[in-house]
């Protein structure tokens, strides 16, 4: 077979949402990309860049030359390293400031002469990073949408235009957080039967009418018919009925998942080297886990950016406490 000339070698720009939880699946899927023959480009923003090499080796970042590192601005004006940025005023910013740094950092790849890489032959962005599909229509290449949600609960996302316009949301008065209003049944969903109100993605649960994220979901979700694809982390097995549903009513879409199980058969010292890590590893706790007999310790992830009281937390132990004593006993 002939080999792949750097002009012929497909090259794709992945560009996550700037989150933990956004970062990581983006990464993964690029790592697949790449054993698959792709030159990858993988845009940070700057904030989180400097923050990654706080907690990975400059090394790590660059061992392979086919799979680069580059950054826009997100817009903000600086904060604390450590600190995740607030999330509203983050999508708020990308959306509205971080076209033009992208369109011309997608120049200068193009720019062969200068860049000394292929040319950008497509381009696969978060979900909600839908800025991109402008640039990906004036180069005329493919821009494939990334959402890293659930199969169900992109579905749930898709109805805020039907909640608007039914008059399910906004709610009337705070009131109707507590008064039983939240059980009300939505029949109309393809294969989400028996689902209620309190089950869609809880951004619904505003009583302004201009209320950023139930806006900004609105715009996303028109967005996405324009994309070439979309890409789910999930598997025909656990989602097969709603995937088909949203196969229906948006482009093509496309479940890879599970990422995680797919790259643990990758066996690439140099990339499984890159990582993702916005705070440092704190490999103490392991030393607790290793104390306990296995098979004795409960693991709840609740991501990077959950903030709980303590009386939450001792309710939310409490409860996890009596549904394990279910488990146990059944």
């Amino acid at each position: 077979m002939a080999s792949v000339t750097k002009s012929e070698q497909p090259h794709a720009v992945c560009t996550p949402f700037p989150a933990q939880g956004h970062i990581n699946p983006m990464l993964k899927l690029a790592k697949l990309l790449h054993q698959r023959g792709f030159h990858i480009t993988f845009v940070n923003t700057e904030f989180n860049h400097k923050r990654l090499l706080k907690t990975q080796t400059t090394e790590s970042l660059t061992a392979v030359s086919s799979f680069r590192f580059e950054t826009i601005p997100d817009g903000l004006p600086e904060s604390d390293s450590n600190a995740t940025q607030d999330i509203s005023s983050l999508l708020d910013s990308t959306s509205k400031h971080c076209l033009a740094p992208f369109r011309d950092l997608l120049s200068k790849l193009n720019n062969t002469a200068s860049s000394n890489v292929p040319p950008v032959t497509c381009i696969v962005s978060d979900g909600v990073m839908t800025f991109t599909l402008a640039t990906a229509e004036e180069l005329g290449i493919p821009d494939v949408l990334f959402w890293t949600t659930s199969a169900y609960g992109f579905m749930g996302y898709v109805q805020y235009r039907d909640l608007v316009d039914k008059g399910y949301t906004p709610l009337k008065d705070v009131s109707y957080l507590t008064n039983g209003y939240l059980d009300t049944s939505l029949d109309w969903i393809p294969s989400m039967k028996g689902i209620r109100l309190k089950d869609i993605p809880s951004f619904v649960r505003t009583t302004d009418p201009t209320d950023f994220m139930l806006n900004f979901v609105i715009t996303v979700i028109k967005d996405a018919q324009r994309a070439s694809a979309i890409i789910f982390n999930t598997f025909e097995e656990l989602e097969k009925e709603i995937l088909d549903s949203i196969s229906s009513i948006f482009p093509p879409i496309l479940s890879v998942g599970p990422l995680h199980l797919r790259l643990n058969q990758i066996d690439d010292d140099r990339l499984n080297l890159i990582g993702s890590n916005l705070w440092k590893e704190q490999p103490h706790c392991l030393e607790w886990l290793n104390s306990h007999a296995p098979n004795s310790v409960v693991y709840v992830n609740f991501g990077s950016i959950t903030v709980m009281s303590p009386d939450q937390m001792v309710e939310f132990a409490w409860g996890l406490e009596e549904q394990t004593s279910l488990f146990m006993d059944n």
